[in-house]
Parts: structure tokens; sequence; C-alpha cells
């Protein structure tokens, strides 16, 4: 249509909550292997698996990727994918995609809001995603985690068998084993992720410093996924290890981050910060580019069929 701008058409919370989750599933496509490596490096030091996969040292995370693949296949790189954009369609749809609505809500409705109800609403949002979505993140985490060596038993021989088997030997409970570690990680990641690159955001153009477009968002998401991996990587750590963990292993994610401090120090709390920034930053930059652009373009879309009727 002549004159019509996508910037000009404000995106319904139904266009938000789809745009988020596709959004979502496009970055973890291209960044699945850098969050296997992180997963594998941050149980590292445990002792809970057979002789050969014990056997195997991981160091940094293109050496990781390297050792993954030399000795397991490229294939394994991508374990866990399925639960992954599982995770990703429940999780990140509800996190990302409902913020704008639920901080509306803290505001009463004013456009303008403050750093207070902006912290609340990414703590809501993102509380309420790890509820919604815990048994994807427990299976995707243990898959990631598994190496596939000769003479290593498989836990699980795919993604409905992970539910199955986890529900059967562990309970319910265990698919949502670790959710304590995970709902206090993900109110620190999605305030932090989704707070500072609103902030940015807003502030690049309240200064017109960059317009409304790609290099803005690029800029924007790559600095909240940098802010976010410094002040999530422990809580992110102590979830992984605790939700790989075979039932006993830990008492509480509480009793999970005391033993790491005890037997491996403070330093263990930063394990895989590398392959964590890196990822965390690809995956912002992939997700709020995409995120940006499916919701002009769904809401182009439905404009032009208004039209068309």
């Amino acid at each position: 249509m002549v004159g019509l701008k996508p910037s000009d058409v404000p995106p319904t919370p139904a266009v938000k909550f789809i745009a988020a989750g596709t959004a979502a599933c496009i970055a973890d496509l291209f960044t699945f292997p850098l969050d296997t490596a992180k997963v594998r490096l941050q149980i590292q030091g445990e002792t809970t698996g057979s002789g050969a996969a014990n056997g195997i040292r991981y160091k940094g995370v293109f050496g990781t990727i390297s050792t993954i693949v030399k000795t397991e296949g490229p294939k394994s790189l991508y374990n866990g994918l399925v639960a992954g954009l599982q995770r990703q369609m429940s999780f990140a749809s509800i996190r990302i995609g409902l913020y704008d609505t639920v901080k509306l809500f803290y505001t009463n409705g004013k456009e303008k809001a403050g750093i207070g109800s902006r912290i609340l609403a990414g703590c809501t949002t993102g509380a309420l995603a790890v509820t919604v979505a815990q048994p994807t993140d427990v299976v995707k985490v243990r898959f990631q985690a598994q190496a596939n060596l000769q003479g290593v038993k498989r836990r699980y021989n795919g993604t409905m068998d992970a539910y199955k088997t986890i529900a059967k030997k562990e309970g319910v409970r265990g698919l949502w084993k670790g959710t304590f570690p995970n709902v206090t990680r993900n109110a620190i990641v999605n305030c932090t992720e989704l707070v500072t690159y609103d902030v940015i955001k807003e502030n690049l153009l309240h200064y017109k410093l960059m317009t409304d477009n790609l290099p803005c968002h690029f800029v924007s998401a790559f600095g909240a996924g940098f802010c976010t991996t410094v002040i999530a990587s422990p809580v992110d750590v102590v979830k992984t290890r605790y939700m790989n963990s075979p039932p006993g292993q830990y008492k509480s994610a509480l009793n999970c981050a005391w033993t790491m401090i005890t037997k491996e120090g403070p330093t263990a709390f930063y394990k895989g910060f590398v392959p964590s920034f890196l990822r965390l930053g690809s995956w912002n930059v992939v997700m709020f580019v995409s995120y940006e652009q499916l919701k002009r373009a769904m809401m182009m879309s439905k404009q032009r069929m208004e039209y068309a009727v």
C-alpha cells in the first residue's frame, strides 16, 4: 500500500507472542553448537560419567566443539535440538512476547515505563515462562551433556523417550528438576536481557544516534547479550549441573552451589563463560533482529489483508 510503513503499525500481543517464539527458534538453529559446548564445559569436573566420557577434557569453546566433532561426530553438536526448539516456542513466546504487555500492566497502560516496571515485567514473564517450559529445558540439557561415544550407554533414545523415562524413574517432579535455580536464572536473564535491550535501543533512538532499523537492533542486542552473560553466568552453571545430575547427587540447587565452591573454588561459577557470551551475544543478535523484522512483516501482512477485505 502507498504510504504504508511497518513502524506506524503497533504489533498486537498475539503477533509479538508468535514472532518471539519463531525468532528464538531461528536463533537456536544458528547458535546451538555454542550452547552444547557451554553445557559440556559447565559440567566438566563432575564425576558421574563413564570412564570413556571422563577421559575427555574440554578446553575452550572452539576446542570443545572440535573435540566433540572428533570424538562423537558433528551431529552431537545438535544433541537436544528438538527439545531446544520445543523450549523456545513455549519459553521465548512467553518471556519475550508478553514482556511489553506485562510492562503496560505494571504502568497502568502508560507507554513510558520506568526501570522498576521493566524489571518487574522481566521477572514476571521470565518466571512464568520457566514454570511452563521447564521439562523441555531439563531434556535439552541432558541430551547436550550426553556423550555419543562407543561403549558409553545412552541415557535416552529420543526426545519423547527422555520425557517418559524421566517421569517414570524420577516422577513428574523430575521433569521440573532445577526449577528454582532456573526461575532465579531466568528472572536475572530476562531482566538484564530485555531491560538492557530496551534501554540501549531507547537511548540510541532518543539521542538520534541511530534510527529504528537493523544496525540499532544489532548494537542493542549485542550489549544486552554481554551484560546478561556477566550477571547470569554463576546461576546458569548451577542450573546446568543440577538439572543434569542423577537423583541423589545434590540435595538441592543450593547444595550444588556449595559443593562447587568447596570442591572447585569460585571460578567454577564462570566455567564456560566464553561460550556463554559467544552464545548469548550471537543468540541475542539473531533473535532480536529476527524478532523486530518478523513483527514488522506480520503486521504489514495483517494490514494488507485488512485492506484487501
